[in-house]
Formats: structure tokens, C-alpha cells, sequence
């Protein structure tokens, strides 16, 4: 395992984008081992994509405008019905003294899809893994695998511990009605950004 690969993966991974957004909300909203839960849900979402590289679907999808432009816009509306939830205090945003807890498998559902519904993921293991790959290696695929793995594990690892933090100051942003508005405001608006973003994307 090289470290250019390691410290490449780690870059991406840490750069805040709809997965980080996710579990920061949800550490904010129901405590630490929510935005574990979310972090777990935001990674199972990359196991479609890496399964696509690895059985060459997502070269169908690099060449196919088709069926890029679907999975887009279907990610688009996801992420606008995520910032709609969030203005309207519900779901897994909705940020409370009170907050009820939710079903373990809703928030990874929603994490899961969150990640699945982003085409620039399917091209990145597609255009990103086989660099770390010879080409006339006898165990590629193991190989492509467990990179995959490594990927993952960096994406679990940071992702919860974004969320841990968030949970981590959650009293003090709970007790204060104004910063509870506007971070649900600053929420919607960064997932209506990010879909706004998303639709603008060209293969």
C-alpha cells in the first residue's frame, strides 16, 4: 500500500461534502452514536460504486451521458429534499433538547443513499483505483478490493469522527434557540448548494 494512495484517499476524504454534512447533523441533532450510525450508513454507500468499478460498470457509466445525467439528477433531488427536511425541522436534522430518537436503520438508509446517488464516486473509483493497480498484476482484483477497504475504513473513521466532534458541542448549541435557527438554516442551504452544484456537473 503506498502512501501517496493513503495520504491521496485521506485528502478526499476529509474534505467536507454531503456524507460529512450528513453525520454532522446528525451528531448535532441525537449525540454521538447517531452520527456513528450515519457515518457506518454514508460508507455501505460507497459499496455500490466500488462493485461497479470493479465489474467495469462504471466505464458505462463515464461513457454513458444517459446514464450519468439519471443518477445526477436523482442525486439533485435527494440532496433538495434533504435541504427541504432540514428548513422544516425534520428527519434526521431536526436539531433538539427533545429530538426522538430514529430507527438505526433509517439513518443508515438515508446515509446510504446520500453516497449512492453521487456519480463523481463511481468515477473516481473508476478513474482514481486503477492507478495504484499494475496493469499486469495476477491479483487485481484483491488488489482493487482492498484498497477499496482502505478507502472505506479512512471514510468510516473521519466521517464519525466529524460527527463525535459535533456531538461533542451539541449541549452548547441546543441551549441557544438563535444558533440552533441559523445552523438549520446554514444546513438547508449547504445541501441545497451542494445539489445546485451536483445539477451543474458535466461528466
Amino acid at each position: 500500500m503506498s502512501i501517496e494512495f493513503l495520504l491521496t484517499s485521506l485528502v478526499i476524504v476529509v474534505t467536507p461534502g454531503t456524507g460529512v454534512l450528513y453525520t454532522l447533523a446528525a451528531g448535532l441533532s441525537r449525540g454521538g452514536r447517531a452520527s456513528v450510525v450515519a457515518a457506518l450508513g454514508c460508507t455501505l454507500g460507497i459499496v455500490p460504486h466500488m462493485a461497479a468499478a470493479v465489474t467495469g460498470l462504471a466505464a458505462l457509466l463515464h461513457t454513458s451521458a444517459v446514464a450519468f445525467e439519471v443518477l445526477k439528477y436523482a442525486g439533485v433531488a435527494y440532496l433538495l429534499y434533504m435541504a427541504w427536511a432540514t428548513l422544516r425541522e425534520r428527519g434526521a436534522l431536526n436539531v433538539e433538547q427533545d429530538a426522538a430518537p430514529r430507527r438505526a436503520v433509517k439513518v443508515i438508509t438515508d446515509g446510504v443513499l446520500i453516497n449512492i446517488l453521487n456519480p463523481k464516486l463511481s468515477i473516481f473509483f473508476f478513474a482514481f483505483l486503477p492507478q495504484f493497480v499494475s496493469a499486469g498484476e495476477p491479483a487485481a482484483l484483491a488488489r482493487m478490493l482492498q484498497l477499496s477497504a482502505v478507502f472505506m475504513l479512512l471514510t468510516f473513521v473521519v466521517f464519525a469522527g466529524y460527527g463525535v466532534f459535533a456531538a461533542a458541542v451539541r449541549n452548547h448549541v441546543i441551549s441557544r434557540p438563535k444558533v440552533l435557527t441559523w445552523m438549520r438554516r446554514g444546513f438547508g442551504a449547504a445541501f441545497a448548494a451542494l445539489g445546485v452544484k451536483l445539477a451543474l456537473t458535466q461528466q
